[in-house]
């Protein structure tokens, strides 16, 4: 007897960021299929795949955050639960996509007593049946390691790099602060840009509170691009922007992958001295954050090609020409 195995790529999308996974699927031909999800009278989840998913290769589009009535813990739980429906229906092979991966600024012990949330993450997935994570821009790269399986780390900066070309030749990439020095000379390099950072201190009593102190780099009558992974209550980048605006930057732009935009976020940045905050669709935005500074860019191209590339067994570090591993 000889059996010719043939390979069949099935999409799943949670409630979180259905638009996003919606473009994945048409990038890719696909259609999705429907998981039913729904909610228990006491908020406990349910999932019933509508079609069969056995023997098949399951990617499972879920972004850890907040929408509508739900927290991002909902999030994150519809996602555990998706995987092991997935797994109890004899799926071949689960990946679990993440265009946002929740509590990954927790990825050591900063302090005595604290989690390391991160690897609690990874832990769960694995446990709840994924044999495989992707994600874009994790807050830190090293979260990788904490998944007991291939994690196949994507990078938004092909997407971002492509508007920032437009802004003017003489650009200036600001780092918020020093751990972002690495991600802003990524950019340097793609764009032939120079490297400006921004020296903060945050506040140690209190949470979210950055104040900026000096300016390192030459920003005087120049367009500056404030590079970030994140924007979650806007303290870090209007505190730079406001340093860079003091050394007399010309024009201040901001990127960044992830517009989480929590509490007083969008106020401040409808407030501040920043032109353009540039940010991707790994979140959804919802009508009442959307304003007039903000541009959404799509990185469904880019997940579609690494849910490819993982699908026909080719490599995804090509995809990017490796820029997405340094």
């Amino acid at each position: 007897m000889e059996l010719v195995t043939k390979k069949k790529l099935v999409i799943v999308s949670g409630r979180a960021n259905e638009g996003l996974a919606t473009e994945i699927a048409e990038v890719l031909g696909e259609q999705m299929v429907e998981p039913n999800l729904s909610d228990f009278a006491n908020g406990e989840i349910h999932c019933r795949f509508e079609a069969s998913v056995r023997g098949t290769d399951v990617f499972i589009v879920q972004s850890h955050t907040a929408h509508g009535d739900f927290t991002i813990n909902d999030a994150v739980m519809e996602h555990l639960i998706m995987v092991d429906a997935a797994r109890r229906a004899s799926a071949k092979r689960i990946t679990a996509v993440c265009p946002f991966f929740g509590y990954a600024r927790q990825d050591r012990k900063a302090e005595g007593r604290e989690p390391i949330t991160a690897k609690l993450m990874a832990n769960a997935f694995r446990a709840s049946g994924a044999d495989r994570m992707l994600s874009v821009d994790l807050h830190s790269g090293q979260i990788q390691g904490f998944f007991d399986g291939p994690w196949d780390h994507l990078t938004a900066m092909p997407v971002l790099t492509d508007y920032l070309r437009g802004i003017g030749d003489d650009l200036v990439i600001v780092s918020p602060d020093a751990g972002r020095v690495k991600v802003a000379e990524r950019y340097t390099n793609e764009l032939g840009a120079d490297l400006a950072i921004v020296h903060k201190r945050r506040s140690r009593n209190t949470k979210n509170a950055v104040e900026a102190k000096e300016v390192v780099g030459d920003v005087k009558g120049r367009a500056c691009v404030l590079i970030d992974d994140m924007i979650d209550t806007g303290g870090t980048i209007v505190a730079a922007a406001d340093a860079l605006a003091a050394r007399g930057a010309a024009t201040i732009h901001a990127a960044t992958t992830h517009g989480v935009f929590s509490g007083p976020a969008i106020d401040r940045l409808k407030n501040s001295v920043i032109s353009k905050v540039v940010i991707t669709n790994t979140l959804p935005l919802s009508s009442d954050k959307q304003i007039d500074k903000i541009e959404v860019l799509s990185v469904a191209s880019i997940i579609a090609a690494a849910i490819d590339a993982v699908f026909e067994d080719t490599s995804v570090s090509e995809i990017f020409g490796g820029k997405n591993l340094s």
